[in-house]
């Protein structure tokens, strides 16, 4: 990092998946030369993901990890600097911006695109490691095709659950959603409509404790929390964990206007922030739709609204309002 140590840049992106990256392709693209710093999960979320099919312009699917290294290239071959690096502070209380990167390394930015994702939370048995992407998902919407005329599970009871189960009964022969309690969390409108499909079944007061399978999944292990009773679901070929996600936006927290769970919000159909020449795209942002092509076109809209500003706004060592701080 000794070669951009001090430097300013006109973008600043952290993050690199499909909604940094693409970003950081347009920026490229507008000759703003800017640097992408990609996290510790260079690619994001894809990069965990066997095929996606969801994705214009791969009829046969692609591998996520594929899809990332190709979307990587592109953003290079317009002179995107993509480098390994985690901004770990940024000094929001004056302009140019000033960026900590790996507790060491000092760069400014005039603007900056936050693309640093969210994260599935997931229940941490080592078979859900294993297997994920390999029948273990966190997306019914990305990977719900995949289990046509099969029997999976979702584990949850919120809204997401539910919604995750609806979708799934699309494909699957058989959805069984697994809780802890003995009554959803979802709205009322949501229950109804997880009552009424005749493919949902409910286990109540039940906890996964293991995925089954080597390679893919060949089953589950449920217990009753009541009387530790386990039961084994062999006919099982997918997992689905439906607990929720964390917006990976803690570095903003108390700077950056979020709601309770921590998405960033931004400026009506902008990306904009409360802060002049900060945007926000992809899932930092986004608790509805969470799909590698709804991020991408956010991260467009970061990079032609960082364009904008940097087209309009004479950058100088300027203080950030007072009244923000207050």
């Amino acid at each position: 990092m000794d070669d951009i140590a001090g430097k300013t840049f006109d973008v600043v992106i952290i993050g690199s998946g499909p909604a940094g990256l693409t970003a950081a392709l347009y920026a490229a693209r507008a000759d703003l030369s800017p640097i992408v710093f990609e996290g510790p999960e260079p690619g994001g979320q894809l990069m965990t993901t066997t095929d996606v099919e969801n994705y214009p312009g791969y009829p046969e699917g692609v591998m996520g990890p594929k899809m990332m290294q190709d979307f990587r290239e592109q953003a290079s071959r317009f002179g995107a600097d993509c480098r390994y690096g985690f901004v770990d502070n940024v000094d929001f209380s004056k302009r140019p911006y000033k960026l900590s990167v790996d507790e060491k390394t000092e760069v400014f930015a005039k603007s900056i695109i936050i693309s640093t994702g969210a994260s599935a939370k997931w229940l941490h048995l080592e078979s859900e490691q294993k297997l994920r992407g390999k029948g273990v998902s966190a997306c019914a919407t990305c990977d719900g095709a995949f289990f046509r005329d099969q029997h999976v599970i979702v584990v949850g009871g919120g809204d997401t659950a539910m919604e995750e189960a609806t979708f799934l009964t699309k494909f699957a022969s058989k959805v069984t959603v697994i809780h802890r309690r003995d009554e959803l969390r979802a709205s009322k409108a949501m229950q109804t409509r997880a009552f009424n499909n005749d493919k949902i079944e409910f286990m109540w007061d039940s906890e996964l404790i293991e995925v089954l399978g080597d390679k893919v999944v060949e089953g589950a292990i449920i217990r009753n929390r009541k009387n530790d009773e386990e039961t084994t679901l062999d006919d099982v070929t997918g997992v689905f964990i439906a607990i929720g996600h964390k917006p990976n936006t803690d570095l903003f927290k108390d700077v950056l206007t979020m709601d309770d769970v921590g998405y960033i919000q931004t400026k009506g159909q902008s990306t904009e922030t409360d802060l002049p020449g900060i945007f926000a795209c992809g899932d930092a942002m986004d608790a509805v739709y969470r799909q590698a092509v709804t991020a991408a076109g956010t991260g467009c809209k970061a990079a032609l609204d960082a364009e904008r500003f940097l087209a309009e706004d004479d950058i100088g060592e300027e203080a950030i309002a007072e009244e923000h701080w207050k």
